[in-house]
């Protein structure tokens, strides 16, 4: 098949094909785009074509002296000639009656060769992806953006396409050719304004970045992909290809179990984990993925918590921001290793019982040059009116939340987590900002509605999109709020007028009770309505209670270290507050280390303070925390009827003189119901009478006071008796001594005879 090639390196057929149809060969500017990467449609010049003189392979193989087309296996077709010094390469093809593959083998003074002409496969996405994406509907984009290893019209590669509908030009650059953007320039998809490319023979690990010309011709900075799966370590930037082999879960039993449980009516205690500062490698650094699953789930679960909370995984260039600013929302930080990781993570959590919860950052992102900001050019995912489109608590950039791919791309983020990294939830941060138009602004910052008001319209419809998808694919997760005003309805349905959300943190009485745990003992009968409040709004969402992160930083200290008084008295109040929260309606957080008292405020550049676990009054508060945890889980009372308010009921609420609460939790049919009270001052109260809704025999489950807690050891020495005897609304009583800075648990295990 090969024909004799003259010394330029053109065949006399060819020569002869050249003067019946001249119009097949590239004109000069043609080549000239193709050398300085400004074609506007590459694959209508480059590749295999048939023109009126036959089919033609035209190719741009830069530093190449000579370049040959070559069958699959490798039989020369024909020499193709280059008409431009860089590196531009033609020639047509004897013989050929139709399209056929090729490959191609170069030369130059060093050696030669081979490679697979990217310009020679056609597309890999089709019309109802453009459709889908421009429409806003495209549930499992990130299945089809993105680098994807695939095998295309029989040959193994990568597919790459990106989302820049304002670029001139768009090219790959990576590993693979030489970070050159002449090599892989992309086919747009105009449509969509989807950038696609076939990119043959890349492997998983190849590293890569988008380059882009704007619409004003300027050149941006290489960007890293939105819809990469893998980033490297900091400070580099690129994206990495990633194997796409299916992952071997051994986690059915649990997701099973999951498909059963109602959220609202289930035990949902969560541990707060930033990953990278919950432990430290001796030598300092961050703990892989593998390293984490063997060491943070089986001290969580003998913790007794159901859920670990992270922090955002996603990746992000700065550990300050503790993954908040992402810029890889597909990513999982490589700081702890790849997504396969991440994977073997999630499912020895799932095979141990622990559910996982990701922190979800969608209110804003970092205007770091290889991210999201000025993507192709111009405003592209963050809203084009700076009022709306920039942060200026954290100097960040705000999505366009009315734009239809920006919220595609949101949600099909959302739905990836869950899908393909089968996370059990996702916590929304700052979602207060993202609701109102005036957040963080001063008059004259901010654009209202036409009708005066504040309410971010689009970011409503976004929120509520999102959380209908995720309920309506994933009906078994949760969603969670962290809204911190009086937006009514967060984890209301929304066919109800609601956002949408799962539950909601309580920001209100996270605040109120941390500023009375605060005051001393001796001034707390004045703030006695900071415990009580919130009782009145406690069932107007499905509330979750939280100590988090926000609570231990930024000068604000520890838990510990917010408690007044000596050692062994902010250890009693700790005890005396967490078993307060564990009793009170809602599901329960908290932030790592708080659980054994860490001294100092956290510290995201290194690992907790685990030397503290040497000294007792720290193994004392965890392993009430434990304790804690296992009778939140065991009693139906402390968890079946957190939402509902027919699941709590005040026994004492008004004794501020002696700064004692006390009440009831119940369970489904309430016959076994659980009696909290906590006593908030230093001073024993011995025979405080206190009503019970039946007479009977009440075991004390739970002393924050006990020995081995590093209490003082007071209590009922195990029981105490309801008799016959009214109190208030109650038609049994019994006077009880409640130890000094503790809670007590009660439940009821046999009745008195009437």
């Amino acid at each position: 098949m090969r024909a004799s090639v003259t010394q330029n390196g053109q065949s006399s057929s060819q020569n002869a094909q050249v003067r019946l149809g001249a119009c097949w060969r590239a004109t000069q500017s043609e080549i000239d785009s193709v050398s300085s990467a400004r074609c506007g449609d590459p694959f209508a010049l480059l590749g295999l074509h048939e023109t009126g003189a036959g089919f033609a392979i035209r190719a741009f193989a830069p530093g190449a002296d000579a370049l040959e087309a070559l069958t699959p296996d490798g039989a020369a077709i024909a020499a193709l000639e280059q008409v431009h010094s860089n590196g531009f390469f033609e020639g047509l093809i004897p013989g050929a009656k139709q399209r056929f593959p090729y490959k191609l083998r170069a030369q130059n003074a060093r050696g030669e060769w081979q490679f697979r002409d990217p310009y020679a496969f056609g597309p890999v996405l089709g019309p109802l992806d453009d459709y889908l994406l421009v429409e806003g509907a495209h549930q499992k984009l990130y299945e089809r953006l993105g680098a994807h290893l695939v095998t295309h019209e029989d040959v193994d590669g990568a597919l790459f396409a990106v989302w820049a509908p304002n670029a001139l030009r768009v090219s790959v650059v990576g590993d693979f050719n030489r970070w050159d953007g002449r090599l892989c320039q992309m086919r747009k998809r105009v449509d969509s304004g989807v950038w696609e490319i076939f990119v043959p023979d890349v492997v998983p690990g190849a590293r890569y970045k988008y380059e882009i010309v704007g619409a004003n011709g300027a050149l941006t900075p290489l960007k890293a992909d939105p819809f990469g799966r893998g980033a490297e370590l900091r400070p580099a930037t690129a994206s990495i290809v990633v194997d796409d082999a299916p992952f071997p879960w051994t986690d059915g039993d649990y997701l099973a179990a999951r498909r059963k449980r109602d959220p609202r009516r289930a035990p949902m205690s969560v541990y707060e984990v930033h990953s990278s500062s919950w432990a430290r490698a001796a030598s300092g650094r961050f703990l892989s993925y593998d390293e984490l699953a063997a060491e943070l789930i089986p001290y969580v679960v003998d913790l007794g918590f159901t859920h670990i909370e992270l922090l955002p995984i996603n990746e992000h260039p700065l550990d300050a921001s503790w993954g908040y600013q992402p810029i890889g929302l597909f990513a999982p930080t490589s700081r702890h290793g790849g997504p396969d990781g991440f994977k073997r993570f999630v499912n020895r959590a799932h095979e141990a019982g622990l559910g996982v919860i990701l922190d979800w950052a969608p209110a804003h992102f970092p205007t770091d040059a290889h991210g999201l900001a000025m993507f192709d050019g111009g405003p592209l995912y963050e809203h084009s009116d700076p009022r709306r489109g920039f942060h200026p608590d954290w100097n960040t950039a705000i999505y366009d939340f009315g734009r239809r791919e920006v919220a595609n791309f949101l949600i099909s983020n959302a739905l990836y987590w869950l899908d393909c990294f089968h996370i059990d939830g996702l916590r929304v941060d700052a979602v207060a900002s993202m609701l109102y138009l005036d957040y963080s602004r001063k008059a004259g910052e901010w654009a209202p509605n036409p009708d005066g008001s504040n309410d971010n319209r689009d970011a409503v419809a976004f929120l509520k999109r999102f959380n209908e998808l995720v309920y309506d694919l994933f009906p078994d997760v949760v969603t969670i709020a962290e809204e911190s005003t009086s937006w009514s309805g967060v984890s209301r349905p929304t066919n109800a007028g609601g956002l949408g959300f799962g539950f909601k943190w309580n920001m209100g009485w996270m605040n109120d009770t941390l500023a009375y745990m605060a005051a001393d003992p001796i001034h707390r009968k004045w703030r006695h309505d900071k415990l009580t409040f919130g009782l009145l709004y406690a069932f107007s969402e499905n509330f979750v209670l939280p100590l988090s992160h926000d609570e231990v930083v930024h000068g604000k200290g520890s838990i510990i270290g917010k408690m007044p008084g000596d050692e062994w008295r902010k250890f009693a109040n700790a005890r005396a507050y967490y078993g307060f929260m564990w009793g009170q309606p809602g599901k329960k957080l908290l932030f790592m280390g708080q659980e054994f008292g860490q001294t100092t405020e956290w510290n995201f550049d290194r690992g907790l303070e685990w030397w503290l676990l040497d000294h007792a009054p720290h193994q004392g508060l965890r392993k009430f925390v434990r304790d804690l945890n296992r009778l939140y889980r065991d009693r139906e009372a402390l968890h079946a009827r957190d939402c509902e308010s027919d699941g709590f009921q005040w026994i004492v609420v008004d004794d501020a003189d002696h700064s004692v609460f006390a009440f009831l939790r119940f369970g489904e049919d309430r016959s076994r119901p659980v009696v909290v009270v906590a006593n908030f001052t230093p001073a024993p109260r011995e025979n405080y009478v206190i009503g019970f809704p039946r007479a009977g025999v009440w075991r004390e489950v739970l002393n924050s006071d006990a020995l081995e807690y590093g209490g003082s050891g007071q209590g009922n020495l195990g029981e105490i008796v309801a008799a016959h005897e009214a109190f208030g609304s109650f038609p049994a009583s019994a006077p009880i001594l409640v130890p000094p800075l503790a809670a007590l648990f009660f439940e009821l295990t046999s009745d008195e005879p009437e």
